[in-house]
């Protein structure tokens, strides 16, 4: 069991109105990337932040409420979609990857400076699998495979369908299977699992412990602007009832399902037109020690028709305090709350007259989507477990527990007379830079360092200049195109699984 070091909490006396330089909603990773950000570039700025749940990384960040992929885009073919005339399309998959390997800079920077503890704590080496059955798919993947092998980001990626090497590669899944079947993998030694609970509990220490304001139990009710471009943000102690005014010169909403809504509240005119679709899902999960020795791998397969891209079934290894398990899922479902100790009314008190035609654009052009969610809903445990037995046919389904996890607000953008759903990320910036917040879901935490750099570069782009030689210390390939230096790249990626721990020797210590 990995000791987690307590956090600072502040006195709770403070005036009517209290300032702070920087203020956070939301103790996820969003918010303590961003916040361990700040503090690297301008160490004298205060900083609070406020979250209403009793401790952080509790929803979407908490290490069960995700399944804990190092998104790099190895294995998740929706970043890679086949093209009408059969080619493949990577360019998602060269963007996701990049800012990946920001997170692995930031992380070992973390590391080396010591407000990271030991990175087995947080991050472990873990294949991602790209797994598919028939002639078919099988085709797809080995097209996916020429398309990534030469380019460096992807190096090593490799594209087995040879049956034995399989099953030496994949006991579980391959154990049951008939002789016949035709599977494919593309595997990659390079991925990771991120414990992204434990990171932000990390991140969030060390901003305590540098003078940094962090308030449990304590929601955002409003905020408002002030003519000076200020902020004044009210928010209650849900403890006592008490309320406090804070002025701030800056906000940043990373409340995950609930940043919708403040961001409305704010009253900002770029929150206009935009709205939420919220998904819960579910997974199979087992802590049976035989089983979790038997299968080291995250292996994703294709989604079922009509599914969005979160829906992937995939069964992968996690690393949680130490102790690994499997977790097999997502079983998608809905639920009208934002988050999930969210309000039942969060979905119908989303609607606003700026974005009621986006929704209903939305409504009538996603019937697949809402077939898919209504079979999901009417699932059994037993046909849960079915989905599990396509993957790995000689498994138990009795060692396995159903659990939920957290849940995910798809991100409904204006597009015309009606609206798009997304399913990435979108920063939402006010034009002065004085606020921004972070919508929907996937890639999510894996890139979060690349997203908390866009809003520094979108709301302070008068600092940069200064502040460049700190965001190289701390990612020494920002601003790089490292597909256009190799170099780079590869001594990045030795020192990032040196120091992180991810490198072969390590695996074998």
């Amino acid at each position: 069991m990995t000791e987690r070091s307590s956090l600072v909490i502040r006195p709770r006396h403070t005036p009517a109105v209290v300032h702070t330089d920087v203020l956070l909603v939301g103790a996820g990773i969003m918010s303590a990337t961003l916040g361990a950000l700040i503090k690297g570039l301008e160490p004298d700025w205060s900083i609070s932040l406020f979250e209403r749940l009793g401790a952080p990384a509790l929803e979407s960040s908490s290490p069960w409420n995700n399944a804990g992929t190092g998104h790099s885009a190895l294995c998740e073919l929706n970043y890679t979609p086949q093209r009408p005339d059969g080619s493949v399309d990577v360019s998602k998959a060269i963007t996701v990857n990049q800012q990946f390997q920001l997170s692995r800079q930031f992380w070992s920077h973390g590391v080396t400076q010591g407000f990271l503890g030991d990175p087995r704590s947080f991050v472990n080496a873990v294949p991602h699998v790209s797994f598919v059955r028939g002639e078919a798919d099988a085709a797809y993947l080995k097209a996916r495979h020429a398309a990534l092998v030469d380019n460096p980001l992807f190096e090593g990626i490799e594209y087995v369908d040879d049956r034995s090497e399989i099953a030496r590669r994949l006991p579980l899944m391959s154990a049951g299977r008939s002789d016949d079947e035709t599977l494919a993998l593309n595997w990659s030694e390079g991925g990771t699992d991120v414990d992204f609970g434990e990171l932000t509990r990390q991140l969030l220490t060390h901003l305590g412990d540098n003078g940094a304001e962090i308030h449990y139990d304590t929601e955002v009710r409003n905020l408002k602007q002030n003519a000076d471009s200020t902020w004044t943000v009210v928010v209650k102690d849900t403890r006592t009832g008490e309320k406090t005014r804070v002025n701030a010169r800056f906000v940043f909403v990373g409340a995950g399902g609930g940043a919708l809504h403040l961001l409305q509240k704010s009253g900002i005119p770029e929150i206009r037109g935009f709205g939420g679709f919220p998904v819960s899902g579910q997974f199979l999960r087992t802590t049976n020690p035989d089983l979790a020795k038997g299968h080291h791998a995250k292996v994703y397969g294709k989604p079922p028709v009509g599914a969005p891209p979160m829906s992937v079934p995939h069964l992968d290894t996690r690393v949680v305090d130490g102790t690994s398990s499997l977790m097999f899922g997502p079983y998608a479902g809905f639920s009208p709350r934002f988050l999930k100790e969210g309000r039942l009314t969060d979905l119908p008190f989303s609607i606003r007259p700026g974005n009621l035609f986006s929704m209903l654009g939305v409504g009538m052009n996603s019937m697949p989507l809402t077939v898919y969610l209504v079979k999901e809903l009417l699932k059994s445990r037993e046909q849960r477990v079915e989905g599990l037995l396509e993957f790995a046919p000689g498994i138990d389904g009795d060692d396995f527990e159903l659990i939920t996890a957290g849940q995910r607000v798809q991100t409904i953008r204006r597009n015309g007379l009606s609206g798009t759903l997304e399913f990435g990320t979108c920063a939402v910036t006010h034009r002065d830079g004085t606020i921004a917040g972070l919508l929907g879901a996937s890639p999510g935490a894996s890139t979060a360092v690349a997203a908390m750099v866009d809003v520094l570069e979108t709301c302070f782009a008068d600092r940069l200049d200064a502040w460049r030689p700190r965001l190289l210390d701390m990612m020494p390939s920002y601003g790089t195109n490292l597909m256009m230096d190799t170099t780079l790249l590869s001594d990045l990626r030795r020192w990032s699984d040196k120091t992180l721990r991810l490198s072969p020797e390590d695996q074998l210590a």
